[in-house]
């Protein structure tokens, strides 16, 4: 089996979001090349990074048009710096 694993600085994010048809209220389909791409992913992997504050299963904020797209064994990933995340995404209990 071959996985992914980023070097240096880098995060390898998971971009498998669901690629549904939507349409607008009044009927229009809107395509997948139309939609923005979203910036939040989950994390699949670390390179070699020192105090990170995120881990593996993480959801992530990401700056817009940051890293580089890529394909592995049918998936979609983003290799982005370490750099370009804005924030992580966690769950908190309501008061």
């Amino acid at each position: 089996m071959k996985e992914l694993q980023p070097l240096h600085q880098h995060v390898l994010l998971d971009m498998n979001h669901e690629k549904g048809e939507q349409r607008t209220r009044g009927g229009i389909i809107i395509p997948d090349t139309a939609k923005e791409k979203p910036q939040t992913a989950k994390v699949v992997a670390t390179g070699q990074i020192e105090n990170s504050e995120i881990n593996p299963g993480d959801t992530v904020l990401f700056r817009r048009f940051s890293g580089t797209e890529i394909e592995f064994e049918g998936s979609q990933y983003l290799i982005i710096p370490y750099s370009d995340l804005l924030a992580k995404i966690v769950e908190t209990e309501t008061i």
